[in-house]
């Protein structure tokens, strides 16, 4: 079964997160999350909870609207797949 979903939003994190030139650590600093959870939810291992993700989307400095923006593009090029 795909993740395509977990997928898309592993990679909307990466995005935003190297747009604002930060660092894993950085980013789990900002969000009071730990470093190995947001490399996790970068490597589409981790469920994350709709908590944490509003945690990283606030930590990203970004409005939520640009993220899911942004991941409906990702789930775009991924519909030929699933």
């Amino acid at each position: 079964m795909k993740k395509t979903l977990v997928t898309a939003v592993a990679s909307t994190v990466k995005h935003f997160r190297k747009i604002n030139s930060m660092s894993q650590e950085e980013l789990a600093d900002i969000a009071g999350l730990d470093r190995t959870y947001i490399s996790g939810v970068e490597r589409g291992v981790r469920n994350i909870t709709l908590d944490s993700l509003e945690q990283i989307i606030n930590a990203l400095g970004i409005d939520i609207v640009a993220f899911f923006t942004k991941l409906f593009e990702y789930l775009g090029d991924t519909k030929n797949e699933i």
